[in-house]
């Protein structure tokens, strides 16, 4: 550990350019997600300052919608003069690109980091309309502010003496560069959380200004919490289990369960980065996990017919989270937002260790070991079944493409990336989107039967329900693990249904699985529900008709109308075509929400909550989460004539 923190710790590679011209190079996009992301670059610095020993509290506060700061009681950024840009190194860090502590060397301030390329501070800067920092260190306060694109327009000033350290980023989102600047604070907690599980010793606190709500993140037990709490609504068949492991150069810490769900969730980090897409730690964690299984299996006389198990066979129900933590020299990802790790040595080093630790587990929980062992080979007879039941399902397809040929009504491009697919609730519904549609880009699934819970059931299930097997093959690239999104027909998959409980119903059933079974469809951002309109209101004079799509919205219509009559729809079938065209499919006029799956935990938990089998789980998260706007039985006090 390097104690000294100044200008001589702050390597430059190259100024900063041309950032707010390309911010999806090193932001992801300019939506939402980029949006936190930057508010994550800047808790990944006072992250690192805990990573190396000083920080022990990092407060969040959301000022407005669109306004952050983010402080810690590290050391305090440096303020004394670089060398090479001969400014306060403060000022240096935050206009100039990859410009940091990080990269290693003689001069290194920080072995473990997060912020691998050095772009963190400076990127938020480019990105934001104002930047201030304060910096508490060497026992006073100083203060540097920053404009548009990061330009300085107030210099480093010494404020006045303190004993208190650490640094305070105060920043506010551009609207010139971000579709939406609104911070939610519900994924701001989500990190929080996520970030006191991954460091237990600490402190983490989050202020919502906006809603007078504040929160303390605080996890002790570390990974074992959060295994538990992923897991809260599950029935497990094994004990969690947790471990670390080190070298001289890096440390490992694991915690998993079994549980007797169908699916696989594995939550990997990198020092508190999280690394969707994997890498060279999951890589290891899956390797010793089928090997260790395998050995266990032949070892106890627990292999039936004289099977080897496949690695998918052994990770159905598991839930685990894997962080490790590597020297920078050892850090290499695929990206600036670094969703996967690619460092070979983080694989050697995994391969052996993480392999002894599951199989010392196997060994010492035998009754664990052997239900593990026969959920892995129940697994593998499913997945044999469905794959029988796949090649059925594929000698079938043309005489099924014959019967869903009335029901599916295709687009005419040839270019899937413009094609949508409306899945419609209900034939009435259906006719009239066929008659309003825009007949070169939009096809139309009307559904009317049942769908199956996907959460609940077995992929042979799956591919016997009419309504999910017609979904299937409209939309192409195949199903689970053979899913090609390559393949797919759309570029946009809408989910189209009323404005009511049932309605609510089908678009969790098939979200649930989209996000199961065709999954890179939910990532891609592919997936979408259409928010039709929930008032028709008439003027009575003009006979003009105008839409609303909320109470307030009513209201606001309300109150420019002298004279009105108000039609509440219950469902999509009592619209028009020209209506329905109008109001929910016209590309220009139309509000769609996007789904994402950027959270894999909280989606993971929501699906879990509403379609597993605790009714009162359920209604008691649907009573928290959802506020239902109007009820059906005020129908009748809004139809007919009133005078304002």
């Amino acid at each position: 550990m390097r104690d000294k923190y100044d200008a001589s710790s702050i390597e430059v590679i190259e100024s900063l350019e041309a950032v707010r011209k390309r911010p999806g190079m090193y932001i992801g996009d300019t939506g939402t997600r980029g949006l936190h992301h930057l508010l994550k670059e800047i808790i990944d610095n006072s992250i690192d300052e805990h990573l190396a020993g000083f920080a022990t509290v990092i407060s969040v506060e959301l000022i407005s919608g669109n306004v952050i700061s983010v402080e810690d009681n590290g050391r305090g950024i440096p303020v004394d003069i670089h060398s090479k840009t001969n400014r306060p190194a403060v000022e240096t860090i935050f206009t100039t690109l990859h410009a940091g502590g990080k990269f290693g060397g003689v001069n290194s301030s920080y072995k473990i980091s997060g912020g691998l390329h050095g772009v963190g501070s400076s990127v938020v800067n480019a990105l934001s309309s104002s930047v201030k920092v304060i910096v508490w260190k060497n026992k006073f306060e100083y203060h540097i502010d920053f404009s548009h694109g990061g330009k300085k327009i107030t210099p480093l000033k010494k404020i006045g003496p303190t004993l208190k350290t650490g640094t305070k980023v105060t920043f506010k989102t551009d609207k010139e560069i971000f579709k939406s600047v609104t911070f939610n604070s519900q994924t701001i907690k989500d990190l929080l959380k996520e970030l006191s599980y991954l460091n237990p010793g600490l402190k983490l606190f989050f202020n919502d200004v906006k809603n007078e709500e504040k929160y303390e993140f605080f996890q002790p037990q570390g990974l074992r919490a959060f295994v538990d709490d992923l897991t809260k609504e599950q029935t497990k068949i094994s004990k969690t289990y947790a471990f670390t492991a080190e070298s001289s150069e890096m440390q490992i810490k694991i915690a998993f369960i079994w549980t007797t769900t169908n699916q696989e969730n594995i939550h990997s980090f990198v020092n508190n980065i999280i690394t969707p897409d994997g890498g060279s730690h999951e890589k290891s964690f899956k390797f010793g996990l089928t090997k260790a299984m395998n050995e266990y299996a032949v070892e106890n006389k627990l292999q039936q017919n004289g099977k080897a198990l496949e690695g998918a066979d052994t990770r159905e129900g598991l839930f685990a989270v894997i962080s490790l933590y590597l020297m920078e020299k050892y850090l290499q990802f695929e990206g600036q937002t670094k969703s996967k790790l690619s460092s070979n040595e983080a694989k050697a080093f995994g391969d052996k260790i993480i392999y002894e630790q599951i199989k010392h587990y196997l060994n010492k929980n035998p009754q664990d070991a052997k239900k593990i062992i026969e959920k892995a080979y129940s697994s593998k007879r499913a997945k044999e079944a469905a794959r029988r039941a796949r090649e059925v399902s594929r000698e079938l397809s043309s005489a099924k493409n014959k019967s869903f040929a009335g029901k599916l009504v295709t687009a005419q491009s040839r270019k899937a990336e413009e094609r949508e697919l409306f899945i419609v609730e209900g034939d009435s519904a259906g006719g009239s989107a066929k008659l309003g549609r825009d007949r070169k880009t939009q096809a139309i699934l009307p559904l009317k039967g049942k769908i199956v819970n996907t959460e609940r059931a077995t992929l042979k299930t799956i591919l016997g329900n009419d309504e999910l097997s017609m979904a299937i093959h409209a939309i192409g690239g195949g199903l689970g693990e053979d899913f090609n999104i390559k393949k797919a027909n759309y570029g946009k998959v809408i989910i189209m249904t009323d404005a009511d409980t049932d309605g609510a119903h089908i678009q969790a059933l098939l979200l649930t699985f989209f996000y199961r079974f065709m999954k890179p469809l939910v990532d891609a951002g592919m997936v979408y529900i259409a928010l039709p309109p929930l008032f028709k209101v008439k003027n009575t004079k003009t006979k003009k008709s105008v839409y609303a799509w909320s109470i307030s919205e009513l209201d606001h219509i309300k109150e420019k109308q002298s004279s009105y009559e108000i039609q509440r729809y219950k469902g999509l079938g009592e619209m028009n075509y020209q209506q329905l065209w109008e109001t929910t499919m016209n590309p220009n006029t139309r509000t769609l929400i996007q789904v994402s799956g950027t959270n894999d935990e909280s989606a993971n938990k929501i699906i879990i909550t509403l379609m597993g089998q605790d009714a009162a789980v359920r209604r008691e998260w649907i009573e928290e989460n959802v506020e239902f706007s109007l009820d059906d039985n005020v129908q009748d006090n809004l139809i007919g004539e009133e005078h304002v």
